[in-house]
């Protein structure tokens, strides 16, 4: 669910995120209108209410591990994790973890790719929630969810700063929630702000 429909409708706190995101036409690739949170991380402001809307959601959940997505899960990750109390756990690209992995391949619209964790690093019957800044078709967050489902673990939720709308309506995944804070923007209305 979005966050807005989720008792935030109409906080500022959501109009500063999405305001903070910048739209960066034809990147990678013709037709693609990339959402950049690098300048979402340059305001301090913005960033704060993102980790902030995260931390107030998860606080009371139980949640014992944070899995962050790489890479941009990194970002998000350890700050909700430290806020709740929980460990951080990164989900890693393949040969980036050095020891004992366990793997979860996925399919994307232009091939394969593949998600793994350290052997132990999360334990059966563990609450974990997951973390990425966007899902577009949850293909990635689905490959997320099977590879700790595999080590026993109890997936609560999944969390994104950004959701395309054609994820709107279908807030589950693999059976497990989908919370999201913004649509993306379709132009760019703020590039900097000084």
């Amino acid at each position: 669910m979005f966050a807005e429909e989720n008792g935030l409708h109409g906080d500022p706190r959501i109009k500063a995120i999405s305001d903070a995101i910048r739209v960066v036409p034809h990147f990678p690739k013709p037709g693609i209108m990339f959402q950049d949170i690098t300048t979402l991380l340059l305001d301090q402001k913005a960033f704060k209410y993102t980790v902030d809307i995260f931390v107030d959601r998860y606080t009371d959940k139980k949640i014992s591990v944070v899995a962050g997505v790489e890479a941009r899960g990194f970002i998000f990750g350890p700050p909700i994790a430290l806020a709740i109390g929980a460990k951080f756990v990164p989900l890693r690209k393949p040969k980036k973890l050095p020891g004992e992995v366990i793997s979860e391949s996925y399919v994307l619209e232009y091939g394969t790719d593949c998600l793994e964790m350290h052997v132990g690093a999360v334990q059966p019957g563990e609450s974990v929630l997951i973390v990425d800044d966007l899902v577009a078709t949850g293909g990635t967050l689905s490959a997320a969810i099977r590879l700790l489902e595999r080590v026993g673990a109890d997936v609560v939720e999944c969390a994104c700063v950004i959701g395309l709308p054609q994820v709107k309506g279908n807030w589950r995944l693999n059976g497990v929630p989908l919370y999201v804070l913004v649509e993306p923007r379709l132009t760019d209305l703020v590039l900097f702000r000084m």
